[in-house]
């Protein structure tokens, strides 16, 4: 069995079996982190094969440190993110939603009912900004400073943002269980 670090060396010395490899391990996983950014699955797809020959451009200045995967999936989400702005105007988005009276007494079954298929589904309908925000922060990890950082934008609106997000999913979290009954 080959180790992690062979598997890197092999492909540091471009011996394509190494890399198709590595490409198997890793792009059903980064595919999904890239679809969590981007709304078309072409556009994902992109961001992956690009993102793919980045990381294999900058493998001989990976340092083993930290975890492999999580490397690789910084390159992808800063991939993603190129590609967000390339294809999607990443402003705020502003909707009013009508509440319905019996809100507070479907909000409980909402969380046992929503598989997580249907959560993909509702973030990839957040405006841009909220969906990239929100996964960067809850799914990704990053903190508001790195996330101004990555995205150009102040923390404060990054903060802003994730709340609003937060916000527009447990709406349409609870519409789509009043939906459902």
């Amino acid at each position: 069995m080959t180790t992690e670090a062979d598997l890197i060396a092999a492909c540091v010395r471009g011996e394509h079996r190494a890399q198709r490899q590595l490409y198997d391990q890793l792009a059903g996983l980064m595919l999904t982190v890239c679809r969590r950014y981007l709304k078309r699955r072409e556009d994902a797809e992109e961001a992956l094969i690009l993102g793919f020959a980045k990381m294999f451009r900058a493998l001989p200045n990976y340092r083993f440190e930290g975890s492999f995967e999580g490397w690789v999936r910084r390159i992808m989400v800063n991939e993603a993110l190129m590609q967000l702005r390339q294809r999607e105007m990443m402003t705020v988005s502003f909707e009013d939603f009508q509440q319905p009276e019996n809100l507070a007494t479907t909000a409980a079954t909402a969380d046992t009912q929503l598989q997580a298929e249907d959560l993909m589904g509702l973030l990839a309908t957040l405006p841009a900004g909220y969906r990239t925000v929100f996964n960067l922060y809850a799914l990704e990890g990053y903190g508001h400073q790195e996330i101004a950082e990555l995205l150009g934008i102040s923390e404060g609106t990054s903060k802003s943002q994730l709340s609003k997000a937060r916000a527009m999913l447990q709406r349409r979290i609870q519409f789509s269980a009043i939906a459902s009954n």
